[in-house]
């Protein structure tokens, strides 16, 4: 065998599975057709949150004589927010090929396919191939964004994330379809730096997986900031206009009725599709869905002996984060089987993983929302705490939001938190860390948090579900 190991793809799934199968003493290699960090450092988490971090300094600016500051007429450029959020990215993707040759895990640059055999083929960039064996071969391939039959992404009039984030010009208008996470990140960044921008969401709300007190407050928040919020509705049809620009037709669900806009450029975010095409799963039998994800039992093995898959090409939620688990498991329990670990891994509790939107204010959320819970059955104790009353936020000039925690009123389990406001993405650990520990909340409520600090609204929540808030 030339390897133990061999991943394909090196995103936050990949490079993390390999890094912990090396820590474990096996042989590893890493196959990639375009850099290192895959889309997750490349195009999507790392440089988006440049992007962004770039509009709320421009906010801050513009809302300078609020905090006493006087600050001369401030002026955004695009193309050079575009180039600073393109350099974190290198920097980062960097960063994955020190880690790689600290832990001396090899490189095959290319696209890779499965063999059978335990064999990879790797195509490099001038046509030539080459064949590797492993013992274990990891697929890590992760996703791209999803097209709808009736908006094909054309890279002018459609765009996906990855253009959205390299425009050579900033629109004056956008219209982004679909308000999941993807698509209210790139809805207030545009909105935040001058952009005429429109939503629109098929579903009741906008951030529809959220709970729903949530959608509402980002609903206010953002119309207050001008964004068109179109809910319960669905673009039928994107027209290119000789002039430039195009024709959105947008019809609403319940009553048919069609309205026509006219933007600069359409942004189509309704989610991704896994990459399991072309990497020879249906040549070796390895069973998927309908929809394109792999198939895999609970250490995240194919139906086919020594072939594996974690991240965004299983059913499980398409978040980074989920997707280093997913590797770091993997990789565990091919070592306890191999006796190079000294237990079983723990399996991964895909009930308490953290969700994140980095709009601002932010959003972030763990277990149930209060529609699931009493669909349940159980009987619910909630609090809520707004920022509006949190020293830290007014003092710091952002008190938009709240803190709210689910219970179970029998037995005081946390069955979900849900945050809107300031740097909340930061908090949510907390609650994934509350309901791990099986933490009642009583003892959250006990628990001194230090004042003056945004984590106090968690405190301050809990009481106010046993009726005990102090500054409400």
């Amino acid at each position: 065998m030339d390897f133990d190991i061999i991943v394909l793809g090196s995103g936050p799934g990949g490079y993390v599975t390999a890094i912990r199968a090396s820590q474990l003493g096996y042989k590893v290699a890493v196959v990639e057709r375009e850099a290192l960090g895959g889309i997750c450092l490349n195009w999507g988490c790392i440089p988006t949150k440049a992007l962004l971090k770039s509009a709320q300094v421009f906010n801050y600016i513009q809302h300078a004589a609020d905090y006493g500051i006087q600050v001369s007429e401030a002026k955004s450029d695009f193309s050079a927010v575009v180039q600073r959020s393109r350099g974190v990215a290198q920097k980062m993707s960097g960063g994955v090929n020190f880690l790689m040759k600290k832990n001396k895990i090899t490189v095959l640059m290319g696209e890779g396919k499965l063999l059978p055999g335990k064999k990879l083929e790797v195509t490099d960039d001038k046509g030539q191939k080459k064949a590797y064996s492993a013992k274990h071969i990891i697929v890590a391939t992760g996703a791209r964004a999803r097209q709808l039959p009736n908006l094909a992404i054309d890279g002018k009039h459609v765009i996906g994330y990855r253009e959205a984030m390299t425009l050579p010009q900033q629109p004056k208008s956008m219209l982004v379809v679909g308000s999941g996470a993807i698509g209210m990140e790139f809805a207030y960044f545009y909105n935040s730096m001058g952009t005429e921008v429109t939503v629109v969401e098929y579903l009741d709300n906008i951030l529809p997986r959220e709970d729903v007190d949530v959608s509402k407050e980002i609903t206010k928040v953002y119309k207050k900031a001008k964004m068109k919020i179109k809910t319960k509705a669905a673009v039928q049809k994107v027209t290119p206009l000789a002039n430039g620009g195009c024709e959105v037709e947008i019809q609403q669900n319940k009553t048919g009725k069609v309205e026509k806009v006219t933007v600069d450029v359409v942004l189509s975010a309704v989610g991704v599709t896994p990459n399991t095409e072309n990497i020879g799963l249906a040549n070796l039998g390895v069973k998927t869905t309908k929809a394109g994800h792999i198939e895999v039992n609970e250490v995240y093995a194919t139906n086919v002996a020594g072939i594996y898959a974690i991240g965004d090409v299983l059913e499980t939620q398409a978040l980074a984060h989920v997707a280093s688990a997913e590797g770091i498991t993997c990789v565990e329990a091919i070592a306890y089987k191999d006796g190079k670990f000294e237990h079983a891994p723990q399996a991964i509790d895909y009930d308490n993983i953290p969700a994140c939107t980095y709009c601002w204010p932010e959003v972030a959320s763990v277990g149930m929302t209060e529609e699931q819970a009493k669909a349940a059955g159980y009987e619910l104790r909630i609090g809520k705490f707004p920022f509006s009353a949190s020293g830290k936020a007014s003092a710091a000039g952002d008190n938009a939001g709240f803190v709210k925690l689910i219970f179970d009123k029998k037995y005081g389990e946390l069955l979900g938190g849900h945050m809107v406001g300031a740097n909340v993405t930061e908090m949510v650990a907390e609650l994934v860390a509350v309901r791990k520990l099986e933490t009642t909340g009583m003892e959250l409520v006990k628990t001194v948090h230090p004042h003056p600090t945004m984590s106090e609204a968690i405190m301050e929540a809990a009481a106010a579900a046993y009726d005990e808030v102090i500054h409400l």
